[in-house]
């Protein structure tokens, strides 16, 4: 019987202090639970994707939310029949998502969030609620766009998500009248996207809640084309979150 690999994707804007002791303690309690991945710490906030036997990565993650700062950590699961993660990593680092915009704090205000069921609805209509045009728009990397995205979203060829306030600037007249809804692969570009967008004036901007992932585990594959790339040995998922092709 092969052995299953429980995949845990998650990260929370949650004002963070202390970050050495912090780092030794999930690195200390992550290697007793016999998980690999990477944790990503800074003063915005957590950032991880982890893997290993499910019932060990849940106790861990269990522990983990006993902190009140992570106690509403929103996690993604996908299970995969190797471990897609060869070591652990902590690391603290100065943006858990680097943009280089300090004046965007989403721990301070998030940009609206925008549920999996009500996309795939406005996607059928091509309008919003109040019958407003939409455009999805892809904060990924160009290379991640190509192995799949959502059909007819707007891509910006990112080369990394640093270059995002730039590439705004330059595209923001086509974001003009229209509903913006910016998503990535699990949320955490997208949000601070879309915080960004407000910043440089987009009237209706929302975020794709739990990003790409979050969408194919509720919705499926509607209105989605190809994989979906992920940062682990996997390399892709396809509509199921599966990662065989």
């Amino acid at each position: 019987m092969s052995t299953v690999f429980l995949n845990l994707s998650a990260y929370r804007f949650v004002p963070l202090d202390e970050l050495a002791a912090l780092r030794q303690r999930t690195f200390d309690s992550a290697a007793a639970a016999g998980l690999k991945g990477t944790v990503l710490l800074a003063e915005e906030g957590i950032n991880l994707f982890v893997a290993g036997a499910p019932d060990a990565a849940r106790a861990w993650l269990a522990g983990l939310r006993a902190d009140p700062r992570f106690a509403a950590l929103d996690v993604k699961e996908s299970f995969s029949d190797e471990l897609p993660f060869r070591r652990l990593k902590v690391r603290v680092k100065r943006e858990i998502i680097r943009m280089n915009q300090p004046q965007v704090q989403p721990a301070a205000a998030r940009a609206p969030a925008l549920d999996a069921a009500t996309l795939a609805r406005w996607l059928d209509a091509g309008r919003d609620d109040a019958g407003r045009e939409l455009v999805l728009l892809d904060t990924r990397n160009g290379f991640e766009v190509d192995a799949g995205a959502f059909v007819g979203a707007l891509d910006w060829r990112l080369e990394k998500f640093s270059d995002f306030p730039s590439a705004a600037a330059a595209h923001r007249g086509a974001l003009d009248g229209r509903t913006v809804v910016t998503y990535c692969t699990g949320g955490i570009r997208c949000e601070k996207a879309a915080l960004a967008l407000q910043t440089a004036g987009v009237e209706r901007v929302w975020q794709l809640d739990g990003g790409i992932l979050r969408y194919l585990e509720r919705v499926g594959g509607r209105h989605w084309q190809g994989r979906c790339f992920v940062f682990d040995e996997r390399e892709s998922l396809d509509a199921d979150l599966a990662a065989n092709a």
